[in-house]
């Protein structure tokens, strides 16, 4: 009998979280959303679809060119504006700018998407800067905007979508594309506690892997390449020169056959987390994401550990 109400329980409670979830805000023309990292991939086309559904868009672009293009391709809603994520005076500039197109409503919506992924390889293949160089936009990009805009927000009872991956659940490999993803998903959750009695939800989308413009495989084979390049001959020497070719074939492999050139599945989370009225506090966006990164990220981290080895190439000179 008890098993019998656990399972009915379990049941109803499936339902009304479905139900829950589908429940989405009465209008939009009044939201004013600001997105980060327009200029190509998941923000230019949110922007695009914002766009058609009626929010009024406020795109950052890194590029005069990325820029025009957006505005050109939109409506009278959707403005663009430049933005550099990495420079405290720019994102000062598009905070006053966003207060001159909001006025007294505030900010619905941030959706903090810049980001970059290179350089990403082997550990001992980075330097200091390379990680200051990923960070800067993927963690402290992220930080200062939501600090910078969070008082719109507030004002608006908005809420703020922040981009992150399931490598920041899981890390795959080194450089500071993961760590940087951690600390997203770190800053996320204190944030989303932080302004939980400001009526100012936090949601995270964490995608799988997909083609974009920051992680296509010519520039990950160019940015190997230079780490391989510049290495010292004895460090070199300790791994071999079939490393870089084998190590080559995995990314190959990665993007030919795990990554997924539908942006669309990573834009409806995002969407979803904009006009519900209810957002969840995670996404997961990709198949690879919901039934191979995720679940694997739960196992004992030796047996991660073991897997993760097999897969990659290794050193001609490892310890034995």
């Amino acid at each position: 009998m008890l098993c019998c109400y656990a399972l009915l329980f379990s049941i109803l409670w499936i339902v009304v979280w479905f139900l829950r979830d589908r429940r989405t805000l009465s209008s939009y023309k009044d939201k004013y959303v600001f997105i980060t990292g327009c200029d190509t991939g998941f923000g230019n086309m949110l922007a695009k679809r914002l766009d058609k559904k009626g929010f009024h868009v406020l795109a950052g672009c890194l590029t005069q060119k990325g820029a025009d293009n957006l505005q050109r391709s939109g409506s009278p809603n959707l403005r663009t504006t430049l933005l550099d994520v990495t420079n405290s005076e720019s994102i000062s500039k598009a905070v006053q700018w966003v207060k001159g197109e909001v006025g007294e409503k505030g900010l619905f919506g941030l959706v903090n998407n810049a980001g970059v992924a290179n350089p990403i390889g082997p550990t001992e293949w980075m330097s200091i800067e390379d990680y200051r160089k990923v960070m800067s936009v993927n963690t402290f990009g992220v930080i200062e905007v939501s600090l910078a805009f969070l008082p719109l927000l507030k004002r608006a009872r908005g809420r703020v979508v922040n981009t992150s991956s399931v490598l920041g659940r899981l890390s795959a490999n080194g450089g500071g594309y993961c760590i940087s993803k951690y600390t997203v998903e770190a800053f996320s959750d204190s944030l989303r506690r932080d302004m939980y009695h400001f009526g100012v939800k936090v949601s995270i989308v964490e995608p799988g892997f997909f083609k974009t413009a920051v992680t296509n495989l010519e520039t990950i084979e160019a940015s190997l390449r230079q780490l391989w390049d510049r290495m010292s001959p004895e460090t070199r020497q300790s791994y071999g020169e079939d490393f870089f070719p084998n190590y080559l074939k995995v990314q190959k492999f990665i993007m030919n056959i795990i990554c997924d050139p539908d942006l669309s599945k990573v834009t409806n989370c995002m969407e979803h987390a904009l006009q519900a009225k209810y957002p969840r506090t995670r996404y997961s966006a990709g198949w690879d994401a919901k039934f191979l990164w995720l679940p694997i990220s739960y196992l004992p981290a030796f047996m991660v550990d073991i897997v993760l080895a097999t897969i990659l190439p290794k050193p001609a000179h490892r310890a034995r």
